[in-house]
């Protein structure tokens, strides 16, 4: 596989396979975090279920109803937060790492 970088309005998740330590990348506008194989693999699975999640819930909601969701490994935390089609997403990575702000600072340790 190729390295892959796909971004939005607000977001960024890359892939690079050959990396020997970190193969995963997620960021926004002004921040960014390198990831291991298993840590972005649990990344993508948490996140697919959150979705799936707010997809289902929409049914049950009024349209000015928030919800938010929580799903974690022993690797990760995450949780999405808003409306059924706009939600805001929150990631803990449990691990010895700073995350990096473009542009400015490196911000404390998230975990």
């Amino acid at each position: 596989m190729q390295r892959l970088l796909k971004s939005g309005a607000g977001w960024r998740v890359g892939w690079h396979p050959q990396e020997d330590k970190y193969q995963g990348l997620i960021g926004a506008d002004h921040w960014a975090m390198e990831l291991t194989k298993a840590e972005f693999d649990d990344f993508h699975r948490l996140l697919n279920q959150l979705v799936d999640t707010m997809k289902q819930m929409e049914a049950e909601l009024m349209a000015q109803e928030k919800i938010s969701c929580e799903a974690e490994t022993s690797l990760l935390w995450m949780e999405v937060e808003g409306y059924p089609r706009n939600y805001s997403l929150r990631i803990i990575l449990n691990c010895d790492r700073v995350v990096k702000e473009i542009g400015q600072k490196i911000l404390p340790r998230s975990c």
